[in-house]
């Protein structure tokens, strides 16, 4: 969905603490901020819950270890039952380690693949780049344009935290699978006009 946005781009970490309390201050809409490295506490500033992903690792490991005694179990006990000098079928101390390794690696796996699920970095993935330094020196704070947002006011606001750079872009909200259009290499590469044929 394309929506319209105001970029200001901030050198300081304080201007951006600063700018992220005023907005949520002023009830705009905080569509996210981009920084070329982690900020500590930015994400209480701006409002963001703490992470499930713990959870979402203890069900893949529970899933784990449930496939291995579930799979020994059926193989031991009901698929091909052996005696082996009258050891029991379900011999649970020697299923130990395979249950072990497999809640290790089904916990991970899923973690890895969640996270890059969620955070939207899978292969293929692209995404609207609001301004080309947010990943070399510039915090970029992107504010979505509501029916009930004036985007002057909000540059106006901007202008008033120390924002070195303000732009208003009209991007893709989300993310998709596939290439840049050849309009969008054109605009990134700074061209106005994109060439036919």
């Amino acid at each position: 969905m394309i929506k319209n946005f105001v970029v200001g781009c901030f050198k300081e970490e304080a201007d951006t603490f600063k700018a992220v309390e005023q907005v949520r201050a002023t009830g705009y809409k905080l569509h996210d901020v981009y920084t070329p490295f982690p900020i500590h506490g930015l994400d209480e500033a701006m409002g963001l819950r703490g992470t499930s992903l713990h959870t979402a690792g203890f069900l893949y490991g529970l899933l784990g270890t449930l496939t291995a005694l579930l799979g020994m179990s059926y193989v031991t006990v009901m698929s091909w039952p052996l005696n082996f000098d009258g050891k029991p079928h379900f011999p649970l101390p020697a299923f130990i380690p395979i249950t072990f390794e497999l809640t290790v690696l089904f916990s991970s796996v899923g973690m890895v693949l969640t996270f890059c699920w969620l955070n939207q970095i899978m292969p293929g993935v692209k995404k609207h780049i609001f301004h080309p330094r947010q990943t070399d020196d510039y915090m970029v704070m992107v504010i979505e344009v509501t029916p009930k947002t004036r985007p002057d006011e909000v540059v106006k606001m901007l202008e008033g935290l120390n924002a070195v750079e303000i732009t208003q872009q009209r991007a893709e909200a989300g993310w998709w699978f596939g290439k840049f259009s050849k309009r969008e290499k054109y605009e990134e590469a700074g061209l106005s006009s994109v060439p036919v044929g």
